[in-house]
């Protein structure tokens, strides 16, 4: 079918998803019962949109041949309105197709480490970092995600130098992942006397939870060590040998986290970051692999990319991947950035389409 890629791969898929669903065992393991079952529902929908497309396409060309063939005004006009009608539908149907035929992200669905580091810009960019921070929850809690700190590092201004936390839910990864880059903000620091506007800027990362059987972390690779907690958390935080930070030896990675009480508490976020770390620099070498060959790409993941520009005395927020600005800083920094989440999923959704129709 003309601008469709050939759909019987995925009806290949289909018949293959059916069988193993008919397996007596096919429950045993709930996890990949539920992932296969989603991606069956998937591919059943693909098929009944692809049927329903050949089949308006071939009342069309029927249509056309009752126009072209009878005289009776009346019966022609109505097969006009039925053509009218039908072709309305062809290239939003095709659409819809081409959107199912893109290959799931299987990290669409995980919880999300996301790590949030001042930039350039001193004081102000701590304060800016924990604005970001405070936008993501707000997002989350409208979302009704459940957000976990797992470690942070506050500046002496009251902002963060650092900020990593788990957001937890449905589909957090495919929301949050276009995040991920340099946000910078032009407003005029508290501490400015003169009132001129500085610019100042935070990363984000944004990784996908990994698990044990995505990444396997060998002991003997890893040092961990143990110190005295500091900063706030009370007394018990203080007085206790609780802090744990972890160096992964092959990439000279370094996780720390103090935010709880317990030693072992402690050890098991830091090990989940560093997995989600580690996970994230696999998939980031394969989406280099793919921008090789393709170097337009929505939320590519790299964070010395500046993304968006947060600028105060006009209230005005632009994305410079899409091209676009929202004049309601206010709002968005109230965690309101559904609509530019929204924008980027689509401008991503086109792309891989385009790459999609010209293989």
């Amino acid at each position: 079918m003309e601008g469709i890629p050939p759909i019987q791969p995925f009806l290949d898929r289909l018949a293959d998803l059916d069988k193993k669903m008919a397996e007596p065992d096919f429950y045993n393991d709930q996890r990949t019962a539920s992932a296969i079952s989603r991606e069956q529902q998937q591919l059943s929908k693909l098929r009944e949109l692809y049927e329903g497309l050949e089949n308006d396409i071939k009342q069309i060309d029927e249509n056309k041949k009752i126009i072209e063939e009878n005289a009776d005004p009346e019966f022609v006009e109505m097969a006009k309105e039925d053509v009218a009608m039908l072709e309305e539908r062809i290239e939003p149907t095709k659409k819809e197709i081409l959107k199912m035929m893109i290959p799931a992200d299987p990290t669409d669905s995980r919880n999300t480490v996301v790590e949030i580091r001042a930039g350039t810009g001193g004081d102000e960019a701590s304060l800016f970092a924990s604005d970001l921070y405070r936008m993501y929850c707000r997002y989350a809690d409208s979302r009704g995600w459940k957000v976990e700190n797992l470690s942070m590092s506050e500046s002496p201004a009251g902002g963060f130098k650092e900020i990593c936390f788990l957001l937890s839910g449905d589909d957090v990864y495919r929301s949050m992942k276009y995040e991920c880059g340099t946000h910078r903000v032009q407003r005029v620091p508290v501490t400015e006397a003169a009132g001129r506007i500085h610019t100042s800027a935070a990363t984000v990362a944004i990784l996908p939870e990994a698990e044990e059987v995505d990444i396997h972390i060998d002991p003997n690779e890893i040092e961990i060590s143990i110190a005295r907690a500091s900063g706030p958390g009370g007394q018990g935080v203080n007085t206790t040998d609780s802090a744990v930070q972890i160096l992964h030896k092959p990439t000279g990675m370094i996780v720390k986290c103090a935010d709880e009480r317990s030693q072992l508490k402690n050890k098991t976020k830091a090990l989940k970051v560093l997995r989600s770390r580690l996970l994230e620099m696999k998939q980031q070498e394969e989406r280099d692999k793919y921008a090789a060959n393709r170097r337009e790409q929505i939320g590519s993941g790299d964070r010395s990319e500046r993304i968006r520009t947060y600028n105060y005395p006009q209230s005005r927020i632009t994305d410079h991947r899409i091209g676009m600005t929202i004049h309601s800083l206010p709002q968005f920094m109230d965690g309101e950035i559904s609509d530019m989440i929204q924008a980027l999923e689509e401008a991503d959704y086109v792309q891989k389409i385009q790459a999609l129709t010209e293989k």
